[in-house]
């Protein structure tokens, strides 16, 4: 079997490339088109809404006539030898084969059947529904992952380029204390701070690694399953997000949300369970038809009359065509409070539907206010590195010119350095409060389609 997938994916802020990428390089597009075909959930997903799909029919529902063949060998020895009112005296072997054929039709059950296959249907409808909650889950999953990994990226990018330049420094007066140019309390404080550096460096080079290996791990990436060759991520961590239409994202959250849209098949379920449990209320009508032929011998082991034949075939043929009419008269009112306890659990099914959505609304109202504040606090973190990188920059200069000492040089560095890090912390938590509103309002969803 064929499975062809085309996925679209409904936000286009994270399609960030349109161009091909070396072999070994990883875009946020590319880690979901993957954990989407290796998703072991999803494929057990999938395989439940296939099992769903061929039990919505009304065969399963019971809605044709069943027919059963049946096959008997009989062998029975009948001993007459002291019977005298027999008119086979001695010993008989009847032998036999009986076939049996019934066909058994429904001919009214109380609209049990139809009430049978709306529900086979409707449990169709919510075995998509959850392979959609699965996807989509999957989906907000890869692109935090992806979107920590490339903030550990950018996190080591940033030490790599302090240490190197700890590493420059420490060589310079190295130079510099080699024609007392420099004192030997300054080149120990430049050393420190280089050791201090790489030591940074090399923690945050295995937290990125670490956050590579999680994503290949939630890819299911059978290829590279040892980790032996981490990709490299093409995204960016700092881009321009599209604003936030307010009434469009709350109107979708009612309209597209997955959980709601399965909370209201599941509403709709349990509408359906009353009606069938009050099927068992009305009689029912059944009708079943039997042919049966019968193909035997008799034969005679031993006395009889002399003369008389000692062997006989026997063939008979019988038809039949009954009607069954059943009402339950009384069984403890067992199917009456069946009825009622469907219609409580309807009524607890659209208690939870309420309480759902007001969950959603107020989620989704928290969401975007904290949306607003990170993306201010992105603002202000940008401005703040502008700063903060003139002033690093500026320091190093006059480091160099020997106007500012080690000591203030690295109170600079840890400024940039404290500054750089919560800048992307920024940039990861509004790319973070994004995608949950996009997945709150049933936007970051897809075409999942199988050929």
């Amino acid at each position: 079997m064929n499975w062809n997938k085309s996925i679209s994916i409904f936000f286009s802020i994270f399609v960030l490339s349109a161009g091909h990428f070396a072999q070994e390089t990883l875009s946020a597009q590319q880690a979901v088109f993957s954990a989407l075909k290796n998703n072991y959930d999803i494929l057990i997903s999938e395989k439940n809404e296939e099992i769903a799909a061929k039990n919505n029919s009304w065969s399963e529902a019971g809605l044709f006539p069943t027919v059963t063949l049946q096959v008997g060998q009989n062998n029975v020895i009948l001993d007459n030898t002291k019977n005298p009112f027999t008119f086979t005296p001695g010993i008989i072997l009847n032998q036999s084969l009986s076939p049996n054929l019934v066909a058994n039709a429904n001919l009214f059950s109380g609209f049990q059947v139809r009430m049978s296959k709306m529900r086979l249907e409707q449990l169709e409808e919510q075995s998509k529904g959850n392979t959609a909650v699965v996807i989509e889950s999957m989906i907000q999953d890869v692109m935090k992952i992806y979107f920590t990994a490339l903030l550990q990226k950018e996190r080591c990018e940033l030490y790599r380029k302090v240490m190197e330049y700890s590493s420059r420094r420490v060589k310079y007066n190295e130079i510099k204390n080699q024609y007392s140019a420099s004192n030997s309390l300054e080149l120990l404080q430049l050393k420190n701070q280089y050791l201090t550096d790489s030591t940074n460096f090399l923690l945050q080079n295995l937290s990125y690694e670490n956050a590579l290996r999680n994503l290949v791990l939630l890819m299911n990436n059978n290829e590279d399953s040892t980790f032996s060759n981490l990709p490299v991520l093409s995204d960016k961590l700092e881009f321009i997000l599209p604003a936030i239409d307010r009434d469009k994202v709350r109107s979708d959250l009612f309209d597209n949300n997955q959980n709601l849209k399965n909370q209201f098949l599941a509403l709709e379920l349990q509408e359906t369970n009353i009606e069938f449990q009050r099927s068992f209320l009305y009689p029912t009508l059944a009708l079943q038809l039997t042919a049966n032929p019968s193909f035997g011998i008799l034969r005679q082991i031993s006395g009889g009359i002399a003369g008389n034949p000692n062997t006989f075939n026997t063939q008979s043929l019988s038809y039949a065509g009954n009607f069954s009419l059943r009402y339950n008269v009384y069984n403890n009112w067992k199917a009456k409070r069946a009825v009622e306890v469907a219609k409580i659990q309807t009524e607890i099914g659209a208690m939870n539907l309420e309480k759902l959505k007001n969950t959603l609304q107020v989620n989704l109202t928290n969401q975007l206010a904290l949306y607003e504040i990170r993306s201010s606090l992105v603002n202000v973190s940008t401005e703040n590195l502008e700063y903060a990188t003139k002033a690093y920059d500026l320091a190093q200069k006059r480091f160099d010119l020997g106007s500012v000492n080690s000591i203030d040089l690295i109170v600079f560095q840890t400024n940039y350095q404290n500054t750089l890090l919560q800048h992307y912390e920024n940039l990861f938590n509004r790319i973070d409060t994004y995608l949950e509103i996009y997945r709150l309002s049933g936007n970051l969803g897809l075409v999942y389609g199988i050929n």
